[in-house]
């Protein structure tokens, strides 16, 4: 992906959070990262979403540093201070090269379970075809230790979202627009859930039926089988 594409999805994703009532005000943040430079991506600390713009975007290294104006691909400069996330998903791409994407939500049905430190169980075809289980949390990690990133990868199963308790939701793919995707499906998943659960006991999919749904969705669902 060419730099100025990046940045065109890092906005849109940032941009869709509040649309998609995965965020409040200026809590949650999104990125995403550029291979060929290890340069990342995302929203600044406290802006709100209706007032970012696609040049206040933060460039940041993978040493955690900010990249300069001559870095940069495109030259677009923030002076802007990087989410105070930064740190998380900085980590997570360090440990992880496959990914592209990060998005980061305080959604609140799925907040309610990470308030409960408890996974969201896999109820439905839906959540098995995009996490292939349930979602996991990750046990809570309090501010200034660190190591959040490591925590959430340690914790994560084959899909694309770990809760990390008493915080928020973390999703992660390939892109930041697979990213955002994941984490809409979790909320919208927790929320079932939440639902399900007020009219009797759960009865969550064992976990052979759930991966089967989920290896056909990774492998057949859409266009993936077309021939070229």
């Amino acid at each position: 992906m060419k730099f100025a594409e990046l940045r065109k999805a890092v906005f849109e994703a940032n941009s869709a959070l509040p649309r998609l009532g995965l965020v409040v005000m200026h809590s949650g943040n999104a990125s995403g990262i550029h291979h060929a430079t290890g340069i990342i991506l995302i929203k600044p600390s406290g802006v709100d979403y209706n007032k970012l713009q696609p040049q206040d975007l933060v460039a940041v290294r993978l040493d955690g540093q900010l990249a300069t104006k001559s870095e940069i691909p495109d030259r677009i400069f923030s002076s802007l201070l990087p989410s105070v996330d930064t740190e998380h998903h900085l980590e997570m791409y360090r440990l992880d090269p496959k990914l592209g994407g990060i998005v980061h939500t305080h959604s609140t049905y799925a907040c309610a379970w990470a308030i409960q430190e408890s996974p969201i169980p896999c109820l439905s075809t839906t959540m098995a075809d995009v996490f292939g289980g349930s979602i996991p949390c990750a046990p809570y990690v309090g501010h200034g230790k660190g190591k959040l990133g490591q925590c959430l990868l340690r914790h994560r199963s084959c899909g694309p979202v770990v809760l990390a308790a008493r915080h928020g939701v973390f999703a992660f793919d390939r892109s930041v627009k697979l990213a955002l995707k994941a984490a809409a499906v979790a909320e919208e998943s927790a929320r079932v859930a939440w639902l399900a659960k007020k009219l009797g006991p759960l009865h969550p999919f064992p976990q052979k039926e759930a991966k089967k749904w989920w290896l056909r969705y990774q492998n057949a669902y859409g266009q993936k089988t077309k021939s070229k």
